[in-house]
Formats: structure tokens, sequence, C-alpha cells
């Protein structure tokens, strides 16, 4: 039987590696042979996956914290 800890491993390697490949292609896009786009295109993309990859970050360390207080 699969531990907690093993499928953990399992699972968030194999997600972050389709992560990674997903940033990859998106990075495709960059050619200029093949795509328009504006610098206005690029910040907004940017910035859905950084608030994205902030909140999936947050929900590890507020979990880490929880029960601690502070003023």
């Amino acid at each position: 039987m699969e531990s907690k800890k093993e499928r953990f491993k399992r699972i968030a390697e194999n997600r972050t590696n389709k992560i990674i490949n997903m940033i990859d292609l998106l990075g495709n896009c960059s050619n200029k042979n093949n795509y328009e786009y504006t610098e206005e295109d690029i910040k907004n993309i940017f910035n859905a996956i950084e608030s994205s990859l902030k909140m999936s970050k947050m929900k590890f360390i507020e979990k880490q914290e929880k029960g601690k207080f502070k003023l």
C-alpha cells in the first residue's frame, strides 16, 4: 500500500512536470513569425500565471502556519 508521502511525491512530480511542459509550450508562442501579440498580452498572461502560482504556494504555507498567533 502506498504511503501518503509516496502518493504526494508521485502526484506532485507528475503535476509539476506537466506544468513545466505547458510553460515550455507557452514559450513557443513567442515566435513572431507565427504569432502576433502585444506587450499588454504578455503582461496579462504572466500576471495570471504568477497570481495562480502565488495562490497555490500560499495553500502550502498557510497549512504550515495554521495555529500560530501573531500580533
